[in-house]
C-alpha cells in the first residue's frame, strides 16, 4: 500500500467526480447538491485517513512522495509530496471547501456549473499544496483563477464584473512573474530544465540574480496573499461574490500566497530572503495598521471585514521574516487560524445578508432582537478575529510576537519597535470589530422596522458555524495540535539561515 498514489487521487478526484455533475439526471439541484457534498466528505475522509496513517511526525522530510514523468519532450514531471508545512493547508483546504458547497445552498441558479467550479477549486487549491515540481505548482496556482473569476462573474453582486475583471487582472498579471521565476531558477546553469524542489533547495546562485528571482515571486505571492500594496483587488471581489466564493476565498485563496512564500522564497532563495526579511517585517507592520484603520471606516460589512483579513496578512508576512523558529511557526499557526475565522465571518455576514438585504452597516441595527443564534456564533466569530485569549488567533499572533523578539537576526531597539507598532494594530482589531457588532446587532433600527419578520438561524446554517468554531477553540486550547505537524520541518528550514 505505500506505493498507492494517495495524493494524485486526493489532487485528481474533486475535478474528475465534478465534471461528471454534467451527466447527472437533471431532477432539480438536490440530486446535484448533495452529489458535491458526498464528494467533498469522500475527498476529506480519504486525505485524513492518508495523513493520519501514512504520514510520519517527526520526519522532516518529504513523505508520501510521487514522481511520474509526464512530457518526455522537456523532462516535465508528476511530481507530488507533503511534510509539515502542507499537511496543515490541504486540510484546511478540504474543511473549508466542504463547508462552502453546505453553505451554498441558496443557489440554484445554473446549479450544476456552480457546483462543478466549486469542485474544480478543490483541485486546484489542494494542488500547490502538494506539488514538489516548479512547473506544476505554477500550473496549478493557474488552475483556480477561472472557477473563481466565473464564480464571481456570474454569482455576484451588482457590480460584479468589475471585480471579476480587476481579480483576474491583478492574479493573472502576477503571475507572469511566477512563470518567469519558475522558468528562471529551472533553466539556470544547466541545458536541462531542473524542476525539482528538492534539487533547486541546494542550488545556489550570484546574489544579484537570485534577488531578481525572489522578487519576481514576491510580486506573485504578494497578490494573492495580499500585501499591501497590490491589496486592492481584495475588498472589491469580497464586497460582490457570493458568501460561499468567500468562504474559499478568505480560507483559502489568501492562503496559498502566505505558503509560497514559505516553499519558495524562504527555502529555495535564502540569501535573498535574509536581505529582504527587514523590508517585508516593516510592509507586514505598516499592512496591519493600515488595513486596521481602513477597516473601521467601510460602510459595506463584507468589505469590512476583507480589510481584517488584509490585517491578520500581517501578523503572517512578520513571522516569516522574522526568521526565527517561534515567528514562522507563527505564521503557519495564523494561516490555519485566520482560514477558519475568515470563512466563518464571511459566512455569517452573507446569511445576514439573505434575511434583510442590506449590506452598509449604518443601514443595519437591532438584529440581537430578531436573529438571538445569529447574533451569538457572530459575536464569538468576532471576539475569535480579535484574538481573545483561547482562541486559535491568540496563539498564533502571540507567537509572531515572541518570534521577533526571540530574531537573533535584528537590534534591539528595531524589535522593540516593530512589537511597539504590532500592539497598536492589535488595539486597533477591537474597535472595528466591536463597532460592526455595535452597528449590526444592538439598537432598535430594525426591530422597528416594518418588515421585521426574521428567521433565525436553521440547522444548517448553525451547524457550519458550529464546525468552524470548534477547531478554532480547540486549537486556541490545545496548539500543539496544528504546530506539532510543522515543528521539525520549520527547524529544519531555519537551521538553512544560521549553519551555513
Amino acid at each position: 500500500m505505500n506505493n498507492f498514489p494517495w495524493l494524485t487521487l486526493v489532487v485528481v478526484l474533486p475535478i474528475f467526480a465534478g465534471s461528471l455533475i454534467f451527466f447527472l439526471p437533471h431532477r432539480g439541484n438536490k440530486i446535484i447538491r448533495w452529489y458535491t457534498i458526498g464528494i467533498c466528505i469522500i475527498e476529506l475522509l480519504l486525505t485524513t485517513y492518508a495523513f493520519g496513517y501514512r504520514f510520519q511526525l517527526d520526519d522532516p522530510l518529504m513523505q508520501l512522495t510521487e514522481d511520474y514523468k509526464w512530457i518526455d519532450f522537456f523532462d516535465f514531471y508528476w511530481r507530488l509530496g507533503i511534510d509539515g508545512i502542507s499537511i496543515g493547508p490541504i486540510l484546511l483546504t478540504g474543511f473549508i471547501t466542504t463547508l462552502a458547497t453546505l453553505a451554498a445552498r441558496p443557489i440554484t441558479r445554473d446549479s450544476r456549473l456552480f457546483h462543478f467550479l466549486m469542485l474544480a477549486m478543490y483541485s486546484g487549491q489542494i494542488g500547490p499544496f502538494s506539488s514538489r515540481d516548479l512547473l506544476l505548482f505554477f500550473i496549478m496556482w493557474e488552475l483556480e483563477l477561472i472557477p473563481v473569476y466565473l464564480l464571481l462573474s456570474m454569482w455576484g453582486g451588482k457590480k460584479r464584473l468589475y471585480s471579476a475583471t480587476k481579480f483576474i487582472l491583478y492574479t493573472a498579471g502576477s503571475s507572469v512573474f511566477l512563470l518567469m521565476g519558475v522558468l528562471g531558477i529551472g533553466l539556470y546553469g544547466s541545458n536541462e530544465p531542473t524542476l525539482n524542489f528538492e534539487t533547486s533547495a541546494n542550488q545556489s546562485y550570484p546574489v544579484a540574480l537570485e534577488i531578481i528571482f525572489y522578487i519576481g515571486f514576491l510580486i506573485a505571492f504578494a497578490v494573492k496573499s495580499p500585501i499591501i500594496p497590490l491589496h486592492t483587488w481584495l475588498p472589491d471581489t469580497h464586497g460582490e461574490a457570493h458568501y460561499s466564493t468567500c468562504m474559499l476565498l478568505a480560507g483559502i485563496l489568501l492562503k496559498m500566497g502566505a505558503y509560497g512564500l514559505v516553499r519558495i522564497n524562504m527555502e529555495l532563495l535564502p540569501h535573498a530572503h535574509s536581505i529582504f526579511s527587514p523590508w517585508l517585517i516593516i510592509v507586514g507592520t505598516i499592512q496591519i495598521i493600515y488595513a486596521a484603520s481602513t477597516s473601521l471606516g467601510q460602510r459595506n460589512l463584507k468589505k469590512r471585514i476583507a480589510y481584517s483579513s488584509v490585517s491578520h496578512m500581517g501578523f503572517i508576512i512578520i513571522g516569516i521574516g522574522s526568521i526565527s523558529d517561534t515567528g514562522l511557526n507563527g505564521a503557519i499557526l495564523q494561516i490555519i487560524s485566520h482560514g477558519f475565522i475568515g470563512a466563518a465571518l464571511f459566512f455569517l455576514a452573507g446569511t445576514s445578508y439573505d434575511r434583510i438585504r442590506l449590506v452598509y452597516l449604518d443601514e443595519m441595527g437591532g438584529m440581537a432582537i430578531a436573529i438571538p443564534k445569529i447574533f451569538t456564533t457572530f459575536s464569538i466569530l468576532s471576539m475569535a478575529s480579535l484574538a481573545l485569549p483561547g482562541m486559535s488567533g491568540f496563539v498564533a499572533e502571540l507567537l509572531v510576537f515572541f518570534g521577533i523578539l526571540t530574531s537573533q537576526k535584528y537590534l534591539l531597539m528595531t524589535k522593540i519597535l516593530i512589537t511597539f507598532v504590532m500592539a497598536i494594530g492589535m488595539i486597533l482589531t477591537p474597535i472595528y470589530s466591536l463597532s460592526m457588532l455595535r452597528q449590526m446587532f444592538y439598537g432598535y433600527k430594525l426591530f422597528n422596522a416594518p418588515n421585521s419578520y426574521f428567521f433565525d438561524s436553521g440547522p444548517r446554517e448553525l451547524f457550519v458555524s458550529i464546525s468552524i468554531l470548534l477547531p478554532v477553540i480547540g486549537i486556541g486550547v490545545y496548539p500543539d495540535f496544528v504546530l506539532s505537524l510543522s515543528v521539525d520541518k520549520v527547524e529544519a528550514i531555519i537551521s538553512n539561515y544560521f549553519f551555513r
